[in-house]
């Protein structure tokens, strides 16, 4: 019989959500909050089952082991960007592929643009946010984002 190490249910909590995680990251709830959050990840930290990686905190090995779970293998199909190529060219615009703002530039380079809407179901942004990010193309990469009527009497933005 094995006996697994003593685990506060916040400690359990988190270490298994993060295994069921591809990258293995440890992310608090948003509930997790003050003292509790400092000594659920200590407790982790002291214990060497979370190390620092990634902007935040990853799951060691040892973590997996307790979690009942296997370390999952990286797919081999994804390719890793170095970081000072991070930045790369999306037809000449500066933004990274696969990011919402490339699904942004991507939308409103269709030749018949796309509406507020469009633009929310294809970021999952809401309004404010895509207005945001339509002045952040114009003010930052010099973009000329043009705002026209459809025949629908829509408003319809597209790179001009």
């Amino acid at each position: 019989m094995e006996i697994l190490p003593k685990l506060t249910p916040t400690q359990a909590l988190l270490l298994r959500a993060a295994a069921r995680r591809a990258d293995g990251r440890v992310i608090p709830p948003a509930t997790l909050r003050g003292g509790a959050r400092v000594k659920a990840m200590t407790g982790l930290l002291r214990r060497e089952w979370i190390e620092a990686g990634d902007g935040g905190y990853v799951l060691t090995d040892a973590s997996y082991a307790v979690a009942g779970r296997k370390r999952p293998a990286p797919p081999e199909d994804i390719q890793t960007l170095d970081a000072p190529d991070a930045l790369q060219l999306l037809e000449g615009i500066p933004v990274r592929p696969g990011t919402k703002l490339a699904a942004l530039v991507v939308a409103l380079r269709r030749p018949q643009g796309a509406t507020k809407l469009q633009l929310m179901l294809a970021t999952g942004w809401q309004a404010h946010s895509v207005h945001g990010a339509n002045s952040a193309l114009r003010r930052r990469l010099g973009l000329n984002v043009v705002l026209t009527l459809n025949a629908a009497g829509e408003r319809v933005y597209r790179i001009g």
